[in-house]
């Protein structure tokens, strides 16, 4: 179920993953597109970059270790751009939370959700948690 409170775009929220592990792009893609929103995946840090800058996404999910360049460059990047400044960039991340929340933080994001998945639907309320903040 969509989000109500969340913003809508065409029908439904666009939400990018930047993730070089085909695996976790594809859970995340399964689980937010049943929900009626729009994921759309960058494998890399330099596609990450275009595919924000021409798509405009609702929300970034962005892994932390990508293969070009780690995803906290990647989230300078982001923020550097102005039409991305009030797109939630979360840190998307296997490392320990204190870690994460502290790397996340120091980078410009605005939150961090762990590897792995392992209840949906907390994940689930996370991701719309932040979608609601980035409509205030």
């Amino acid at each position: 179920m969509l989000c109500k409170e969340c913003k809508v775009i065409n029908g439904m929220a666009k939400i990018l993953i930047v993730e070089d592990v085909p695996d976790n792009a594809e859970l995340v893609r399964r689980i937010m597109s049943a929900r009626g929103y729009e994921v759309i995946h960058a494998v890399d840090a330099e596609a990450g970059l275009r595919t924000a800058v021409s798509q405009v996404p609702d929300l970034i999910i962005l892994d932390l270790g990508l293969p070009d360049h780690d995803g906290l460059t990647l989230a300078g990047w982001l923020r550097a751009e102005p039409m991305l400044g009030k797109v939630p960039i979360i840190a998307y991340t296997a490392w320990p939370p204190e870690t994460a929340r502290h790397m996340a933080e120091t980078y410009g994001c605005d939150g961090f959700i762990g590897k792995p998945i392992v209840n949906v639907k907390e994940f689930v309320e996370k991701i719309e948690s932040f979608l609601k903040k980035q409509e205030r």
